[in-house]
């Protein structure tokens, strides 16, 4: 209900942002052409079928640039600050700049730079007034306790006890914990309301709403009853299991007879639609990014074989999709030594080449990679592959290693933009990649592209 609630949040601060820019656009070519031409109103020239249709693309893009930026998310949404009010003033300047550049260049209607221009600061102004004003307006509405739904919680073990602790820290959910229900008191719980037995009566009480079960695993013989005691009184039920630290933050579940099996690691891409759409974007994105960056690949070539002995391109076994192991290929950065198949490059490392180390910082030595995009090896998105050496290293020490296996790995991802690349934090690599495993999403692949191309290629590595 709570992921319901939040995405009907999203839908509906879009969909108002979006009136907003239309009746911004009416009001700033309403001031140009009909306000200062005085007797001479000339709407015509912006209120026509037309430039209604470019209006329609130019909100649908700048509502993506605002998806893309966190603009709709939950906190943003019920509590705008300074951060939030200027990135909406950077991206609305972005988006303007776009059109203006669009118009210019294609002329497919006459454009005023001075509507433009109040459009802007309209438009922006607008939108500033409607989320300080839905956030006034949220809080005085959570302040009333319409908000609120009051929630019992049965159990007082460690689960019962992360989930009060997460809600104290999230106040704008909208949950209220009246108190837990066990067999033994914990003080630092809260408000104990009494034991298992008394649940029928506890529920009588009209304000609770819900109730959330949260019983350990050497409790499951009660869960029967507290379950019937829920339903008799009609209130909602959550179950908090006991192998809660096993379950994926999607988990789906498939039905077999009476048998409900619950899958630990479904992700998106096990979907076969969804996984051809990756492949079609790889596909595409890694042929037109052959041809735009085949005058840089020449010249790194010839820089890479000018800067010492040896190839130009650097083959490097590697670990992909399924275990699979394949060639990656890169420019080379180094001399040739005979740490290639093990060595793991440092901050400092003697083995790079001035060049080697220019052509690393900027990230150049990995555009050989669009074409292990494009024979499939690869993705542009995905978790940067390793060497088996540190497979087999790093899977005995680290949970989950190997999931990231299940997907292909690729030039640039969310751990990249988060800035784990190089001699980083393994663990936090790890981490950030099964995130967007199990979060992935055609949007999340656009996010990333546009956060590796404005800053996420600049490698953190310091020149030799």
């Amino acid at each position: 209900m709570l992921k319901e609630n939040r995405r009907l949040f999203k839908i509906f601060n879009c969909i108002t942002e979006g009136i907003l820019i239309f009746l911004s656009y009416l009001i700033a070519t309403y001031i140009r052409f009909d306000i200062l031409y005085g007797d001479h109103p000339m709407l015509w020239i912006a209120w026509n079928r037309l430039c209604f249709l470019g209006l329609f693309c130019y909100i649908v893009v700048v509502l993506l640039l605002y998806y893309l930026t966190n603009q709709y998310r939950y906190r943003a949404i019920t509590k705008p600050d300074v951060l939030m009010v200027g990135k909406l003033c950077i991206v609305d300047f972005v988006g303007v700049l776009m059109l203006t550049a669009f118009l210019y260049v294609t002329r497919v209607v006459d454009f005023s730079r001075y509507a433009i221009f109040w459009f802007y600061l309209i438009s922006t102004g607008l939108l500033i007034i409607k989320r300080i004003a839905f956030s006034v307006a949220f809080r005085h509405y959570c302040r009333k306790g319409h908000y609120y739904i009051n929630v019992i919680v049965v159990g007082n073990g460690t689960l019962a006890e992360d989930y009060m602790k997460s809600v104290k820290k999230r106040p704008n959910l909208g949950i209220r914990i009246v108190g837990y229900v066990s067999r033994k008191e914990k003080e630092k719980l809260g408000i104990s309301l009494g034991g298992y037995e008394d649940l029928d009566e506890i529920l009588q009480d009209r304000n609770i709403e819900e109730m959330v079960i949260a019983l350990e695993s050497h409790e499951v013989q009660f869960m029967p009853k507290v379950i019937e005691a829920g339903e008799k009184a009609g209130v909602k039920i959550s179950i908090i299991p006991f192998y809660n630290n096993y379950i994926p933050r999607h988990p789906s579940i498939d039905v077999i007879g009476n048998s409900k099996l619950m899958n630990i690691r479904q992700i998106p891409l096990d979907n076969v639609v969804l996984a051809a759409i990756k492949r079609s974007m790889d596909i595409v994105g890694s042929i037109v990014f052959i041809v735009l960056s085949s005058p840089v690949m020449l010249i790194v070539a010839i820089g890479t074989k000018l800067s010492s002995p040896g190839p130009v391109l650097f083959k490097q076994e590697r670990v992909g999709r399924n275990k699979r192991p394949f060639l990656m290929y890169k420019f080379r950065s180094m001399r040739v030594n005979a740490d290639e198949t093990t060595g793991w490059s440092k901050d400092v490392d003697p083995r790079k080449t001035k060049f080697g180390s220019f052509i690393r910082k900027c990230s150049l030595d990995e555009l050989p990679q669009f074409f292990n995009v494009l024979k499939g090896d690869m993705s542009l998105i995905g978790p940067r592959p390793e060497v088996p050496f540190h497979v087999n290293h790093f899977k005995e020490e680290i949970p989950l290693y190997l999931v990231r296996q299940q997907v292909r790995p690729g030039i640039t991802g969310w751990a990249q933009v988060k800035g784990y690349r190089g001699d980083t934090s393994i663990r936090g690599r790890i981490e950030c990649d099964i995130w967007y495993i199990e979060n992935w999403s055609v949007f999340l692949d656009i996010k990333i592209l546009f956060m590796t191309a404005f800053g996420g290629m600049i490698n953190q590595e310091k020149l030799n």
